[in-house]
């Protein structure tokens, strides 16, 4: 990028996950400039593998995003690691992306992949974990945990949801009440389940040869479990948008607040600022891999006919002026 022709792109892709790059593939393949600014942290970097992802079930996260970097390099598009950290509306229209470095980079059009981040419970040795033993998705991990004891931690009000799905998966699903208080008709649910609780605050996990082996309660008491469900707090990565005067709005359940996501479209990912697209979790946090990259695609396909539409536009213009000027000349000549 050593000059202003470089630096200009017709879409800039914040954020190179599955939905960033799946939406750079279709843009680049639609003959469009694309640079992706990737600041390399995707959110299922813990997990060593990947699930329900067809025709790639099994593979490591990592191994999904090379390819695809691959894929997109090879038609042409560009990958800058980096931090987008802010955007600016220029007058024409395009935008002005800042990067943490201090550099800049011009855009015809956004689309915002970052994604989220997952703010977890607040119990020692979760962070460590995450992703491992400590799961939150069910069509994720759920095969691989099987029959074994699975303990869901309750201190949000998807608790009871989780440890129902998980049952499915497990008989020997126990829900540790932790911090949150259950109604009479959601022990009654767990009850009709076959699903065990246990009263007391979780205050620790227990591991033995890197491997969970279950939690410590307030008082020394052990619950034995080889997977601890968990409830994140789901957290857009906002900052390129909320620079745009793009806020977040609450994700909620039951009345209660789960997180905090971008609004848009959702069949064409666009927001409410012309020119700006969003997908993957940073607008749907609980889309999984295949979701996310699907959005990627649409939003992509989305923006591509918008950018049709303005040079169709511009066409016509130039088109109208130009029969305008050979009328001119027509009737000066006459």
């Amino acid at each position: 990028m050593d000059n202003a022709k470089e630096d200009s792109f017709d879409v800039v892709v914040v954020g190179g996950g599955a939905a960033g790059l799946a939406g750079a593939l279709t843009l680049v393949r639609a003959r469009r400039s694309v640079l992706v600014i990737d600041s390399g942290s995707p959110r299922n970097a813990p997990a060593a593998h990947m699930h329900g992802y067809l025709g790639l079930d099994g593979a490591s996260p990592a191994e999904l995003l090379a390819r695809g970097r691959a894929e997109v390099e090879g038609y042409g598009g560009r990958i800058r690691p980096g931090t987008a950290v802010a955007a600016d509306r220029l007058p024409d229209g395009s935008f002005l992306v800042r990067c943490g470095d201090g550099s800049t980079v011009r855009a015809g059009r956004l689309l915002v992949a970052t994604g989220l981040v997952d703010e977890l419970p607040a119990v020692p040795g979760l962070g460590e974990r995450w992703g491992r033993d400590v799961l939150h998705c069910p069509y994720c991990h759920g095969w691989e945990v099987g029959d074994g004891p699975v303990a869901v931690l309750a201190d949000g009000p998807i608790a009871v949801h989780q440890a129902q799905m998980w049952r499915h998966w497990s008989e020997r699903t126990t829900l540790l009440a932790h911090t949150w208080p259950l109604g009479e008709e959601d022990r009654e649910l767990l009850a009709a389940l076959g699903i065990r609780v246990v009263e007391g605050e979780v205050t620790g996990l227990a591991v033995e040869d890197d491997r969970l082996t279950g939690v410590t309660l307030a008082g020394g008491a052990a619950v034995e479990c080889r997977a601890l469900v968990v409830a994140p707090r789901f957290t857009a990565r906002s900052g390129v948008l909320t620079s745009l005067g793009l806020p977040t709005a609450d994700m909620t359940r039951d009345g209660h607040v789960i997180g905090r996501y971008v609004e848009s479209d959702p069949a064409t990912g666009a927001t409410a600022l012309r020119g700006v697209w969003v997908a993957g979790n940073v607008t749907a946090p609980l889309e999984k891999v295949a979701g996310a990259a699907a959005q990627g695609a649409q939003a992509a396909a989305a923006i591509n006919a918008d950018l049709i539409e303005e040079q169709t536009r511009r066409a016509v213009e130039a088109h109208r002026a130009g029969a305008a000027a050979l009328a001119g000349e027509g009737a000066g000549r006459g």
